[in-house]
């Protein structure tokens, strides 16, 4: 691999850490405060595996996009699946201030739906140029989905 790809490589999986590095802001002071208090499911994870999860998910996330972009954003079909992994990058990010930052389960939950959905139009435009991206975007479709169903029902014990 050549040294541009190997920086775009360092760039797309710096990128995809952005979220949980923004997300943590708004995330740790409310874990041991706020998130403490509230009632939680069974089948609420220990806190300690939400750090490790995230970050392979992160990885991954940034390796799917290098595999996406490394040719170059000449190809329209490119270009959207780029702003479509932007989009839920952002949605990403936003959950977490919702949540913990607002405090709000249910706008998280609103959130979250639409983040999923937006995960899934990434996914697709993934596996179109690249089914190992696709692919590499598969299990955090599914830490997502698992999170929304987590978040309803944090919010309908707490409400």
């Amino acid at each position: 691999m050549n040294m541009r790809k190997v920086l775009l490589l360092a760039g797309a999986v710096a990128v995809s850490f952005i979220p949980g590095i923004v997300g943590s802001l708004f995330t740790a002071p409310a874990i041991p405060t706020w998130y403490a208090t509230l009632i939680k499911p069974p089948f609420n994870p220990p806190g300690w595996v939400f750090g490790p999860a995230w970050t392979i998910l992160y990885l991954m996330m940034g390796i799917a996009l290098f595999l996406v972009i490394k040719d170059g954003l000449q190809w329209r079909q490119v270009r959207w699946a780029a702003a479509a992994f932007i989009a839920q990058l952002v949605l990403n990010g936003l959950w977490s201030y919702i949540f913990f930052g607002l405090r709000s389960p249910g706008w998280a939950l609103a959130e979250i739906t639409v983040l999923w959905v937006s995960i899934v139009l990434c996914l697709i435009g993934f596996f179109r140029i690249s089914r190992a991206a696709g692919l590499l975007l598969v299990p955090y479709l599914g830490w997502v989905t698992f999170a929304a169903v987590l978040n309803g029902a944090i919010w309908t014990l707490n409400r």
